[in-house]
């Protein structure tokens, strides 16, 4: 798919990853939504990008997804592309995850993408074109202590993505997984439980820039391949 002239919809489009890939596709030509709780933010990020709007959105609520896609298509009257990339993460050993925790991290990290799916299906069907982007993460290359619940959730997201690419397929719709590897962002901030020990398991590693994986997520809108990974060989990635 082009990116010029797109109408793209990011959720998480706050910080890291989401911020960067919205900076990204205005630079390409898009017309982005960017949808997140903090709307201080998003707004602000929406006045330094020309053809953007900023929609305050949690996307565990439903009338608030509702709310951003009838916002998006009034105001553009289509959308081109879902980049799924609101999450949490949760470091705890399994015989110890808080199963409150768990479910939090469950609701935001899969429920939410597949109700953000369904609520932008019908109108791409309608333009017979669309793209979904579903955001994972590289720990699912590897059996990390401490990483199971979280690791649950991404594995869980990126087989409903191969499925719905499947049970959509000629329908001018694509489902594609962008896997990015550890990445500079309020990841560790914002993680739901377990900020030391996760702190502590990535210590030394090199990350990547939101930016390297912005690049990566249009690479992918415009091939419209199933998956595309940031891992390095060495984990068990493609790169």
């Amino acid at each position: 798919m082009d990116i010029e002239n797109s109408v793209i919809v990011i959720t998480g489009a706050s910080s890291g990853i989401g911020a960067a890939t919205a900076r990204a596709a205005a630079q390409a030509g898009a017309r982005v939504v960017l949808a997140a709780r903090r709307e201080e933010r998003i707004k602000e990020l929406a006045g330094e990008l020309s053809g953007s709007i900023a929609v305050r959105c949690d996307v565990t609520k439903q009338e608030q997804i509702d709310a951003l896609v009838q916002t998006a298509l009034h105001e553009f009257g289509r959308i081109d592309v879902l980049i799924n990339n609101a999450g949490q993460g949760l470091q705890s050993t399994t015989e110890q995850i808080d199963l409150e925790d768990f479910r939090s991290v469950l609701e935001l990290n899969l429920v939410a993408p597949l109700a953000m799916m369904q609520a932008v299906i019908p109108a791409m069907r309608q333009q017979h074109l669309g793209a979904i982007i579903n955001i994972s993460s590289g720990t699912t290359f590897a059996d990390v202590p401490g990483t199971g619940g979280y690791v649950a959730t991404k594995i869980a997201l990126e087989r409903l993505s191969a499925i719905a690419r499947n049970e959509l397929d000629g329908t001018g719709i694509t489902v594609s997984t962008m896997i990015p590897f550890a990445t500079s962002t309020e990841f560790l901030v914002s993680i739901r439980a377990g900020r030391a020990e996760a702190e502590a398991m990535t210590a030394g590693a090199q990350f990547d820039t939101p930016e390297q994986v912005a690049d990566a997520i249009l690479q992918l809108i415009k091939s419209g391949e199933p998956t595309m990974d940031l891992v390095p060989a060495a984990y068990g990635g493609s790169r």
